[in-house]
C-alpha cells in the first residue's frame, strides 16, 4: 500500500500494515529554511523530500506548500475594495452603503501576514458587514485541487481546510472575539441573520465540492477551543451547522474531520455524537486539559488524527515521555488512528525536534500490524 492508500484505509476502517504516521511540520520547515537553520541532513531538500526521508505522510495543500488553496473568494462588482501596503503593514478597505469596513495586517518576523485589525469592530458595523457578505461568492476550483493532488502524490490523500462555520467565521475572522461576544449578546438577531448570510454563501461551494469527484477527505478547520464559546453557543450555532454541512459531504462519499485544540473538556460529552469521521488535533495533557484515556472514552469509534502533544517534541521535555505517549496512543486508538502532532511541530524546535520526529516515524513503521 502507498501512504495515500493507507490514508484512505484508515477512514474506510480497512486493515493496515503498520501505524499510519502523518505529522504536520510545514511551518517548522518554512521557519528553519527561512533562517538557514535546518538540520544539516535536510539542507538542500524540499519539503516533500523531507517527508520522503522520514517515510511519513502529507496531509494538506495550500498551507506552507507550493500547492494552491483550491477555494477562491470573490466579491460583486459593486463592492469597492482597496488595498495599501506600507512596509510591514497592509490595510484593506471595503466600501459599503452603510460605511467603510477596514482591516489591517502585519508582516511578522516569520514573513507571514497576520490579521491585527478586524473589519467589524462594533454593532454599528453589522449592517455594512452583512451587505458585504451578501455580495461574496466562494468557488471550488477543480484545476487547483488537481494541482494539489499531483503535489502530494502518493504521500497521502490531499486535503484542505473548508471555510469556517458562520459562528467561527465571525468570532475569528471578521470580528475580534471580544467584540463578537458582546455583539452576540446585545444584537443576537442581527448576528444570527449574518450567520445565515454566511451559510448561504457556502451553498454553491459545497455543491461544487460534493459533485467534483475529486475530494476524498476534507477538514472543518474550526480551531475550536473553549476560549471561543460556551456549550450553549456550541449546541445552538455550531452543531446544527456541522450536521448540515458534514451531512452533505457524507452523502457525496467524502470523509470529514474537524480541528479541535486548546482546552475542550466541556465538549467531551458531544464528541461521539458529532457528524464527523474523525477529530484532528485533540490535545491531551500536559498541553491540553484532558487525558488520552478521556479522549478515548468520549470519541466512540471515530478516528483520532494526531494525538502527540507538540511540546513533547521540544528539548525540555524528556524524550522518554514522548516515547511512552506514542506507545499509549497506539495502544488506545490504533487502527482508528492517523498518528501526528497536536497540532504541528513547534517552529522554534531545534535539531532535537527533528530527531524525535524520526523516532516516531521509525516506531510507526514497525508497530501496529
Amino acid at each position: 500500500m502507498t501512504l495515500r492508500e493507507m490514508n484512505l484505509a484508515v477512514f474506510r476502517r480497512e486493515p493496515l500494515r503498520h501505524v499510519f504516521f502523518q505529522p504536520r511540520f510545514e511551518p517548522w520547515y518554512a521557519w528553519h529554511k527561512q533562517f538557514d537553520s535546518l538540520p544539516e541532513e535536510l539542507r538542500g531538500l524540499g519539503l516533500r523530500e523531507v517527508y520522503d526521508r522520514l517515510g511519513a505522510s502529507m496531509r494538506y495543500i495550500g498551507y506552507y506548500t507550493d500547492a494552491p488553496y483550491p477555494i477562491e473568494t470573490d466579491y460583486a462588482d459593486e463592492v469597492e475594495v482597496t488595498s495599501r501596503t506600507d512596509g510591514d503593514r497592509m490595510a484593506r478597505q471595503f466600501e459599503t452603503p452603510h460605511g467603510t469596513l477596514s482591516e489591517s495586517w502585519r508582516f511578522t518576523v516569520d514573513r507571514t501576514w497576520r490579521l491585527v485589525e478586524f473589519a467589524a469592530k462594533s454593532p454599528d458595523d453589522l449592517p455594512a458587514l452583512r451587505w458585504l457578505l451578501e455580495r461574496r461568492t466562494l468557488n471550488f476550483k477543480p484545476g487547483l485541487f488537481q494541482q494539489g493532488i499531483e503535489y502530494v502524490g502518493d504521500r497521502g490523500e490531499a486535503q484542505f481546510f473548508l471555510p469556517k462555520s458562520p459562528y467561527f467565521a465571525l468570532a475569528q475572522q471578521w470580528m475580534q472575539h471580544r467584540d463578537f461576544v458582546f455583539a452576540l449578546a446585545d444584537r443576537p438577531r442581527e448576528i444570527e441573520e449574518i450567520m445565515k448570510v454566511i451559510d448561504e454563501s457556502y451553498d454553491q461551494l459545497w455543491e461544487e465540492i460534493a459533485s467534483s469527484g475529486l475530494v476524498r477527505i476534507a477538514n472543518f478547520g474550526e480551531n475550536i477551543a473553549m476560549a471561543y464559546l460556551s456549550t450553549r453557543y456550541f449546541e445552538e450555532y455550531c452543531v446544527p451547522w456541522y450536521e448540515k454541512r458534514a451531512g452533505q459531504l457524507r452523502d457525496a462519499h467524502i470523509f470529514t474531520h474537524i480541528h479541535i485544540d486548546g482546552s475542550f473538556r466541556p465538549l467531551l460529552p458531544y464528541l461521539a455524537g458529532l457528524p464527523f469521521d474523525g477529530f484532528e488535533a485533540l490535545t491531551p495533557l500536559p498541553q491540553g486539559d484532558v487525558s488520552l484515556e478521556e479522549i478515548q472514552q468520549h470519541i466512540g469509534d471515530k478516528i483520532l488524527l494526531d494525538g502527540i502533544p507538540a511540546v513533547m517534541f521540544l528539548r525540555h521535555e524528556p524524550r522518554e515521555e514522548l516515547e511512552a505517549c506514542v506507545e499509549r496512543i497506539v495502544e488506545l486508538f490504533h487502527p482508528r488512528l492517523v498518528l501526528g502532532i497536536s497540532d504541528e511541530l513547534p517552529q522554534g524546535g531545534d535539531d532535537e525536534s527533528f530527531e524525535r520526529l524520526k523516532w516516531v516515524a521509525d516506531y510507526s513503521r514497525t508497530h501496529g500490524a
